[in-house]
Order: structure tokens, then sequence, then C-alpha cells
């Protein structure tokens, strides 16, 4: 299967290497996104969104540091 152009390769017209702190501001960006689709998520569906607290909570006290 063939590969996606990368976001910042030369085919979008961007400079091939984005500076740390572009990257640094879309990781921000989509870290909020992914924060508010799950808020999001767990008032719509709260049994689900509570078992899967549950399920990460049993993983966390289980995970050997």
């Amino acid at each position: 299967m063939p590969r996606a152009a990368q976001p910042g390769s030369a085919a979008s017209g961007r400079p091939s290497r984005e500076t740390d702190a572009e990257r640094r501001r879309r990781r921000a960006q989509f870290l909020r996104d992914l924060a508010e689709a799950r808020a999001l998520r767990a008032r719509v569906q709260p049994r689900r969104a509570k078992a899967a607290r549950l399920r990460h909570a049993m993983r966390m006290r289980t995970f050997r540091w």
C-alpha cells in the first residue's frame, strides 16, 4: 500500500522540517481535543465510561514499576 504524504513533506508546500514550537503547539491542540472528546464520551456513555475507568484502575494496580 502506498503511504500518504507526511504533513511536513515537500508535497504539501510547507518546509520539510517544522520547528519544535510548531510541533509542540499542534501536539498540545491535539491533546486538548482528545481530552474534550473523552469528556464528551464520558458524559454521553456514563456506564461505559465507568467500566473503562475501573479497567484502567485495575491495570494501574497490577502494573509493576
